[in-house]
C-alpha cells in the first residue's frame, strides 16, 4: 500500500509540473519585459507591453480576471492576431509612402514572429493540398468553399491563411 502511495504521489507532482509548464508562454513574455527594460530596448519593450495589455483584453473578453493567465494555444492566437494587424498596417503605410512606420511595424512584427510557431512552408502546403484533393477525389468548383474549410480546420495555426487561398485558387 505504501508503494502505490508513493506512486501516486510521484505521478502528482509530475502532472504538477507538467501544467506549471504548459501555461509558462505568457509568463516568459513577461519576464522578457524586464530584460527589454533593462538592455534599454525600446521597440521590444513597447512589443512585449502590447502584447501584454492583449493578453490582459483577452482574459477581460472571457470574463476572467486580468491576473489570470491564458493557455499557450490562447497566447498564440492572440499573438497571430497582433501579427496580422501588423502586417495589415505595414501594407497601408507601405500604399501611403510612410516607410518610417513601415520599418517601425517590421521591426514589431519581427519580434511577434518570434514567439509563434513556426508555419508550413509553401512547399508542405501544396503537398498537404494534393494529398486532400487525391483523398476527396474530384471536387467540383462549386464545392470549393467547403474543401477551403475543411483544409484551413486542419491547417489552423499551422499555415497562413491566404497562402493557402492562394494555392488551392492556383490548383483549381
Amino acid at each position: 500500500m505504501e508503494g502505490l502511495l508513493y506512486k501516486l504521489t510521484a505521478i502528482l507532482f509530475y502532472l504538477s509540473k507538467y501544467v506549471i509548464i504548459a501555461n509558462m508562454l505568457q509568463d516568459q513574455i513577461k519576464t522578457s519585459i524586464k530584460d527589454a527594460m533593462m538592455a534599454k530596448d525600446a521597440v521590444r519593450l513597447e512589443t512585449l507591453r502590447a502584447m501584454s495589455s492583449a493578453f490582459t483584453n483577452e482574459l477581460v473578453s472571457k470574463g476572467k480576471k486580468p491576473q489570470d493567465i491564458l493557455s499557450d494555444e490562447e497566447v498564440i492566437a492572440v499573438i497571430t492576431r497582433l501579427a496580422k494587424q501588423r502586417k495589415d498596417s505595414i501594407e497601408q503605410f507601405k500604399k501611403g509612402g510612410r516607410e518610417d512606420l513601415v520599418a517601425e511595424e517590421g521591426a514589431q512584427l519581427a519580434i511577434l514572429e518570434t514567439y509563434l510557431p513556426q508555419l508550413m512552408s509553401r512547399e508542405e502546403i501544396e503537398a498537404f493540398v494534393k494529398t486532400k484533393i487525391s483523398e476527396a477525389g474530384e471536387i467540383d468548383k462549386t464545392k470549393k468553399g467547403m474543401f477551403m474549410a475543411g483544409l484551413m480546420k486542419d491547417l489552423k495555426g499551422k499555415a497562413d491563411g491566404a497562402l493557402v487561398k492562394e494555392i488551392v485558387d492556383a490548383i483549381f
